[in-house]
């Protein structure tokens, strides 16, 4: 293991900095960021879409001052686009202008060597030698023969590239898997990271996100469209509204000038917080028949808590 001096100096170090460039981190949140520095090991983030699991990796990237090295997964992922690949036009060139005169093995020496290596965002990370949080996201969208490629580099942090040899990692990165939970992933790789479950928020820290999220909204709409929000949850929906689609909603109610959430409002914007038609008309239903209920129309907006359990 490479011996390199701690990003974080305790527990509270992680979560107020993560505060100072507005990721609101709970303790569950910052300890497992903490540990996954001291003990060197990748942190597999699961939850919703939208909860602020890919976030979680930008912001520590941001206040580490660390590059961050994203690779987007997808379907069809394969390794010349995870790890490496060799340049080939390249080399069909650098074969063409040898032409006869040097034996092949000494052409190729020459081909499979730096020159002509293309490296992707996994080997990118493994051989950077500045600071580096590599963010794999949504690791759930490729296939178990593509996650299997994943798995020297949460153990040993190397690549092993057949024509070059091992590469070994030159500074130990922050690793963040993301998944959205759309497939299983093999135990080998749960087996090598760290686990973090982000659900949504409760209704105090949505409100908290919404005011450190959102320029020009007040505490009272805040509260509303957390309030709001939490009902819709409970909702059985396609897809429940996350963080970020609550965000969007109050940054919409705050541009139209909307200090109080009625009915006919949360009507008239909630294809701003849903995305399905079969949602958008079960809320509105809802919406017409029970405002009261939904809105917290006539109810005040204090913080009580029969909404937090």
């Amino acid at each position: 293991m490479i011996e390199q001096p701690p990003r974080f100096s305790d527990l509270e170090s992680v979560r107020t900095s993560l505060a100072d460039i507005n990721y609101l981190a709970d303790d569950g949140i910052a300890g497992v960021v903490y540990l996954a520095d001291r003990l060197g090991k990748p942190v597999l983030v699961e939850g919703p879409a939208g909860t602020g699991k890919t976030q979680l990796a930008k912001s520590v990237a941001e206040m580490t001052g660390a590059r961050l090295i994203r690779l987007q997964c997808y379907e069809g992922l394969d390794e010349s686009k995870a790890l490496y690949e060799w340049n080939y036009k390249k080399q069909l060139l650098r074969i063409q202008t040898e032409g006869d005169g040097a034996s092949w093995s000494e052409v190729e020496d020459d081909l499979f060597s730096e020159e002509f290596l293309l490296t992707r965002p996994l080997l990118e990370a493994i051989r950077a030698e500045d600071p580096v949080v590599l963010l794999i996201d949504e690791v759930d969208r490729v296939e178990v023969e593509t996650e299997a490629l994943l798995l020297e580099i949460l153990s040993d942090y190397q690549v092993s590239i057949p024509e070059l040899g091992t590469v070994h990692a030159r500074q130990i990165p922050l690793v963040f898997l993301t998944s959205n939970g759309t497939r299983e992933l093999s135990e080998a790789l749960k087996r090598r990271c760290l686990y973090l479950y982000i659900d949504y928020p409760d209704l105090e820290r949505e409100r908290e996100i919404v005011l450190t999220k959102v320029p020009g909204v007040d505490e009272n709409l805040a509260d509303q469209v957390a309030r709001i929000v939490r009902s819709i949850r409970q909702l059985d929906l396609k897809k429940n509204p996350s963080v970020s689609e609550t965000l969007d909603w109050a940054r919409t109610l705050v541009l139209l000038g909307i200090e109080q959430i009625d009915a006919k409002t949360a009507i008239d914007t909630a294809n701003v917080l849903l995305k399905y038609r079969t949602d958008i008309e079960k809320v509105v239903k809802e919406f017409a028949e029970n405002p009261v209920e939904l809105t917290g129309t006539g109810t005040g907006t204090g913080t009580g808590t029969d909404a937090d359990t």
